[in-house]
């Protein structure tokens, strides 16, 4: 089999070493060719050439951001710039696999993969050997796919804001994520933004403070521990909205309770939820920051996130 492996050299979780041992592993049983990237969409445009010049499987081996380059290249060539959600046909492209390297791993770890690189590798070869394939839902927002979470506001503002700062050097850690967030929060009591929430079949929801849309359970994951925004969401059941319409401190406390418990099932009178939803559109009075799957996308008024049901094969 033709394969295509692609090394973020920057990914936390990994050492030159590791990522050796973890491509010496591939190519005993794979045709593999290996791409380190280089830039910001390098991961995207080698994906999307070697899908055309006819490779059957393309292994991330990096982070989220990593991840969700390689998706959309995997499903370029599928992707028309009509209106609404491109219908991919998964066997007319190569699968994904995933070795976890970055920090958080939602997308490997909601597919169960082991959070060891070296282990995951394993499991992606047996996989191989022994055909194992699953058929994943994505979701679509902005022209660009998204495999476990977007957002508008609050958390795409920390998005930003810690990409910044990588910029500038510094390391992605929970701990940078946590401060942010808390400077972040403080700036959106300031000067709260106002969302309006549009699903099917229902009146518009005027007032919304923070909206996440989910694509998967857990939304994402703070030094290991699950975030649990929509528990009943998963890749085969449309999208979970999760919105609040006050940011007061007693309403965070309580939410980040919720959410952060094992068991999380959050409810409240400033929450919203909704689960297996086919199409959330947001919009807002001024531009708010947009993050997909952990990537700042810019500033944004009217977005709409659309469900597409499997639209990929993952090799786990």
């Amino acid at each position: 089999m033709r394969a295509l492996l692609v090394v973020n050299p920057q990914a936390t979780s990994t050492t030159a070493a590791g990522r050796d041992v973890l491509t010496k592993a591939l190519a005993s049983e794979l045709k593999l060719d290996v791409l380190q990237t280089r830039y910001r969409g390098h991961a995207a445009e080698a994906t999307a050439a070697a899908v055309a010049d006819g490779v059957e499987l393309v292994v991330a081996l990096g982070g989220d951001g990593t991840v969700n380059e390689v998706v959309n290249g995997l499903l370029a060539a599928q992707t028309g710039s009509g209106s609404g959600a491109p219908r991919p046909d998964p066997e007319a492209t190569a699968m994904l696999a995933v070795v976890p390297g970055g920090s958080a791993n939602v997308f490997a770890r909601a597919l169960d993969m082991p959070r060891d690189p070296v282990e995951a590798t394993g499991q992606v070869l047996d996989a191989l050997a022994h055909r194992r394939r699953r058929r994943v839902g994505l979701g679509w927002a902005d022209d660009r796919w998204f495999t476990f979470n977007a957002g508008m506001g609050w958390d795409a503002e920390v998005v930003a804001a810690v990409e910044r700062a990588r910029a500038q050097g510094h390391e992605a850690s929970p701990g940078r994520y946590a401060l942010t967030a808390i400077g972040q929060y403080l700036a959106q009591l300031r000067r709260p933004p106002s969302m309006t929430v549009e699903l099917p079949g229902a009146a518009p929801l005027p007032g919304v403070r923070l909206a996440f849309v989910s694509n998967t359970d857990p939304w994402t994951f703070l030094s290991g521990r699950a975030v649990r925004t929509n528990p009943r969401s998963s890749f085969g059941g449309g999208l979970g909205l999760f919105a609040l319409t006050g940011l007061g401190p007693g309403t965070i406390a309580s939410t980040l309770r919720q959410i952060l418990s094992a068991d999380g099932d959050p409810h409240g009178r400033h929450i919203v939820r909704h689960d297996a939803v086919g199409r959330i559109r947001i919009r807002s009075e001024r531009p708010l920051a947009l993050q997909l799957d952990g990537d700042h996308l810019g500033m944004r008024t009217d977005v709409e996130f659309l469900s597409v049901p499997g639209a990929l094969r993952v090799v786990v």
